[in-house]
């Protein structure tokens, strides 16, 4: 099974100590520091959760390869996120499932990122804001890649005009939309 419905973002140590006890699989990581990773996976794994680190966000790590190496070798999430394509390939050499951030902000830097997603092939993308389900439709239509939708979805309606577009999943750091 791949990720699926509402995936709660933690966007602090607080948001992450609520999802260990909360019914989810997955936990995203995000603003965390690179001295808490590691308890902080062995934490999530004790109570029978799969992490997914936001590399570009991790406090005192650079967002490249070798940050993203040490992350694989080291700290051994179920995955790692990044608008870096070789943070997805390095992330995807280790066999930890890659999710390639997407950012809408015109054509041209669309156009631009969906040639790097067909070459980097990450297991997931993620577009941003995930609040424009024609868009989300057209990249689904443009990418043979499951789409995560993520960004300014703020209520239940949000998350079922994304999921209803194709997106297979949303990400949501609002505590609101964590039971939806």
């Amino acid at each position: 099974m791949g990720l699926s419905g509402v995936l709660p973002a933690a966007k602090s140590l607080k948001d992450f100590e609520k999802l260990l006890e909360f019914e989810c699989e997955y936990i995203i990581l995000l603003e965390v520091r690179v001295s808490q990773l590691k308890n902080v996976v062995r934490y999530a794994k004790r109570a029978n959760k799969k992490v997914i680190i936001h590399v570009d966000l991790v406090q005192g790590l650079k967002n490249d390869e070798y940050a993203t190496e040490f992350i694989c070798q080291e700290i051994k999430p179920y995955g790692v996120i990044s608008t870096r394509t070789s943070v997805i390939t390095t992330a995807k050499k280790h066999n930890i499932v890659a999710v390639q951030r997407l950012f809408l902000l015109d054509s041209n830097a669309i156009n631009h990122n969906v040639r790097l997603i067909e070459k980097s092939q990450p297991d997931y993308v993620e577009v941003l804001p995930g609040i424009i389900p024609h868009m989300i439709e057209e990249l689904k239509d443009r990418l043979d890649i499951p789409l995560i939708a993520g960004g300014l979805l703020r209520t239940e309606a949000d998350v079922t005009r994304a999921l209803d577009a194709g997106a297979v999943a949303i990400t949501s750091s609002d505590r609101e939309l964590w039971n939806y």
